[in-house]
């Protein structure tokens, strides 16, 4: 076992209590199926694919595995059109010309030594899915492909023989693999379905909106200087929120945003005029902002204010 003090870099966690300390440890406040979840990603060496809304901290979770268990961290920012060029590698155009215009000065060199060489592993640009395979092997590296879903279906079969067998095969080249796999993780906000192709190859987690209690806890872990009382009164107003029916319902992050926001303005406790000229930092549409200007904002504010944590016996 251990804790924020004593872990080691590169150390793996024993046990799930472990993993749970260890993003505690970095301010990553998961719950009990997560923790397990992330434990055998670790523990079975299967990639990890973390589905939710947007802003229940997904992308998170890699940054604070990197952190947690002192690994490199190499990110793919998933977008539509993205092609393996910008993902896996490409190859030095210009180096290769400048290689092919030297050897033209050399008579002795034939052009089938010339093209082996300019098709060799140092005429390669390395994009983040090729890093993270061929520069493990000093340490294995926690790589993020993030947003699959923004990306293009085709592209989902390029993933398949990385998340399978951790490798990558160049036509030119041949295959390379990983000499310690990395751990990988894979975050979707589910704007579309992802193929089952790839989701048989790694451990299913949905994230939700944690429950009031924790997301209390969260904005306590990451909003230096909050009272008490207001990181209460922010979850709860929060949390009212996800029960009604705005165009973008608002995540752990826009909490996070929020409450740093209202400590920033020097509140200790939610006041209904500071809750109105703030809700920018809350509600991303002019729409969800007029919905919720219009529809009872004083009320709301003080259910917030009335919300009273539950006690120990009363957790679930």
């Amino acid at each position: 076992m251990f804790g924020a003090a004593d872990q080691r870099p590169g150390e793996r966690p024993s046990s799930i209590d472990d993993v749970s300390r260890m993003l505690a440890a970095h301010r990553y406040m998961a719950d009990r199926s997560l923790a397990v979840s992330i434990y055998l990603s670790i523990t079975l060496g299967k990639p990890l694919f973390l589905e939710g809304e947007a802003g229940v901290g997904k992308t998170e979770v890699a940054k604070v595995l990197a952190a947690g268990l002192g690994r490199p961290f190499i990110r793919l920012q998933c977008y539509e059109g993205l092609d393996i060029n910008h993902a896996v590698y490409e190859w030095n155009y210009a180096r290769q010309i400048l290689h092919i215009r030297m050897a033209e000065t050399n008579a002795r060199q034939s052009m089938a030594t010339v093209e082996r060489e300019i098709f060799g592993p140092e005429f390669l640009i390395k994009r983040p899915l090729l890093q993270a395979i061929d520069e493990s092997k000093d340490a294995p590296a926690v790589l993020l492909i993030d947003e699959i879903d923004r990306a293009d279906e085709e592209f989902e079969a390029f993933l398949l023989e990385l998340l399978s067998d951790f490798q990558i095969t160049i036509p030119e080249i041949g295959t390379i693999k990983a000499v310690n796999p990395p751990l990988i993780v894979l975050t979707s906000n589910r704007t579309r379905e992802v193929h089952d192709a790839l989701k048989r190859r790694c451990l299913y987690h949905w994230i939700d909106y944690p429950n009031l209690e924790r997301e209390m806890a969260i904005v306590q872990a990451k909003v230096p200087g909050i009272s008490s009382t207001l990181a209460r009164e922010a979850a709860a107003f929060v949390a009212g929120l996800r029960n009604d029916s705005f165009y973008k319902q608002p995540g752990v992050a826009e909490t996070i945003d929020w409450a740093e926001a209202l400590v920033a303005l020097g509140q200790t406790e939610l006041d209904e005029a500071v809750v109105s000229q703030t809700l920018g930092a809350l509600l991303k549409y002019q729409e969800d902002v007029k919905k919720l200007s219009e529809r009872a904002l004083h009320a709301r504010v003080a259910e917030a204010k009335a919300h009273q944590p539950r006690t120990a016996d009363q957790h679930v």
